[in-house]
């Protein structure tokens, strides 16, 4: 039972921060930390989570998702722009791709050295603090609005938000804040900017967690089957009521508030973290 409780608040961790923009990897091991749970297995179920958590952004976007592939045909998003220059402009794969190759490129070249030094309490605290500030700057220097559809994207704006992307690979940076953000520094609303961003983590976290699964496979066990079906059916549940209720109140809510959040977590885990070692 004390394994199970486990596997459902990480799931709930992992399902309410994946996709908001305060770092779902910090939280989870800021999390671990709390509950006793590191190691292979914790980085194993990590990855099986995030699965679970990606399946709900497939429910979500099915029909966009399949629209990629020419298996659906979608209407021009609603916009300013005439309906001609979306239908010219019209989301393709060549933008999930500008937008997904430097994070992998960059991800798989540092991978080790991620892992080696960035995957500790101290470093996620910093980089809280640092994606805080980002957003902030995001909403402060958002550039004038030029798409208020996702289907006016431009290659040069999925290439620019690809390269923002690149900042998520420091642990507690968040990667749906940083491509939210740099989004409004290129000229993109907020809903256009949350949906690429809820897209591309599709291809991002496919690739990352297959990446890892592949190397850890072999920590898994038939013994294990329940505790990591609770986690992974934990974080689909949560993060499918997660992202649809982002959705709705982004617009109206903005960045800011999750920002002050993650200063006001990093302070106060540091503190924790203080009186730990002083024990």
């Amino acid at each position: 039972m004390d394994h199970l409780f486990t596997a459902i608040i990480q799931g709930i961790v992992e399902g309410l921060t994946e996709f908001l923009p305060v770092s779902s990897t910090g939280h989870l091991i800021l999390s671990g930390a709390l509950l006793g749970f590191t190691g292979e297995k914790a980085d194993t179920f990590e990855i099986i989570i995030q699965l679970g958590a990606i399946l709900a952004i497939v429910v979500i976007y099915w029909r966009r998702i399949f629209d990629l592939f020419g298996l659906v045909r979608l209407k021009p998003a609603v916009g300013d722009a005439s309906q001609e220059r979306q239908k010219a402009q019209k989301l393709n794969l060549i933008h999930i791709a500008l937008a997904c190759l430097p994070a992998m490129l960059l991800g798989l070249t540092l991978h080790s050295l991620i892992k080696t030094y960035l995957f500790s309490p101290y470093t996620v605290l910093i980089g809280l603090v640092l994606g805080g500030a980002f957003m902030l700057l995001g909403e402060k220097r958002q550039a004038a609005v030029k798409v208020e559809g996702i289907d006016e994207l431009s290659y040069k704006q999925a290439f620019i938000i690809g390269l923002y992307q690149c900042l998520a690979l420091w642990p507690g940076f968040s990667r749906s804040g940083a491509t939210i953000a740099g989004g409004l520094l290129t000229g993109i609303n907020y809903r256009a900017a949350t949906n690429f961003s809820f897209l591309i983590a599709v291809p991002m976290m496919v690739a990352a967690t297959g990446y890892e699964l592949l190397k850890s496979y072999q920590t898994l066990t038939a013994a294990d089957a329940a505790f990591f079906a609770t986690g992974f059916m934990t974080a689909f549940v949560v993060a499918l009521l997660a992202v649809m209720t982002f959705l709705k109140l982004l617009e109206r809510l903005k960045l800011a508030p999750f920002a002050y959040y993650r200063f006001a977590l990093a302070f106060v885990f540091l503190i924790y973290l203080l009186v730990a070692a002083t024990k």
